[in-house]
């Protein structure tokens, strides 16, 4: 498997839950409001404790060639 090259990092994180029905739309605005970066990786972790529920999207990002 080859190494991915990437020149910058973006995270969308948050616990509450009318955001994370958001997210969705928050990650699109931001790629459209970026039309010359290319994301080349993401993550998507999950973590949660007996009060909170917290989703974290993280998008891994070049410039467009």
């Amino acid at each position: 498997m080859g190494v991915i090259s990437f020149t910058g990092v973006k995270v969308f994180s948050t616990t509450l839950a009318r955001d994370r029905e958001n997210m969705g739309e928050n990650i699109t605005k931001w790629l459209k409001e970026n039309p010359h970066v290319e994301v080349v990786d993401r993550v998507v972790t999950q973590s949660s404790d007996k009060e909170f529920h917290c989703l974290t999207i993280t998008l891994f990002y070049k410039a467009k060639a």
